[in-house]
């Protein structure tokens, strides 16, 4: 088991088409150190799903690796997406409901606390690359 006091989530998530395909990219860091990072595919869909599908990718892949955390930090460039997982914002359509849903129950399994910040997009640049990546691979196959 990894033991960490803190770790910092880079997550995205995009459609081509909106919906359209769709795929999700992230990046995981402790202190200045990238640990971990992935995009991948996820099929048909909107770019909301995908910014929902790309924190609930985070701690999956977190709690399958184990990983017991005390504050855990996710930036997303999705204000709405932000403001939903805090409880700001209602989650008014049912697809994304089941989404924060799932997210909500996940979160006490991986970490003992987790705060949601809106940065502006250049900031999360690694994550965007990593969601074209899988992206432009989506319509080379």
């Amino acid at each position: 088991m990894n033991q960490y006091r803190q770790l910092e989530i880079y997550t995205d998530g995009g459609a081509r088409g909106n919906p359209g395909p769709a795929a999700i990219g992230v990046v995981v860091f402790k202190g200045d150190s990238e640990l971990f990072s992935f995009g991948k595919q996820i099929g048909e869909t909107t770019n909301n799903v995908a910014e929902y599908e790309a924190v609930l990718a985070a701690l999956v892949f977190l709690q399958e690796k184990e990983f017991k955390i005390d504050h855990l930090v996710f930036y997303l460039d999705s204000l709405l997406v932000v403001q939903q997982l805090k409880g700001v914002y209602k989650t008014k359509k049912s697809h994304l409901q089941r989404l924060l849903q799932i997210i909500k129950k996940m979160e006490p399994v991986v970490a003992h606390t987790i705060d949601y910040q809106a940065i502006p997009r250049e900031q999360n640049a690694r994550a965007d690359n990593l969601v074209n990546q899988a992206l432009d691979n989506f319509f080379l196959t």
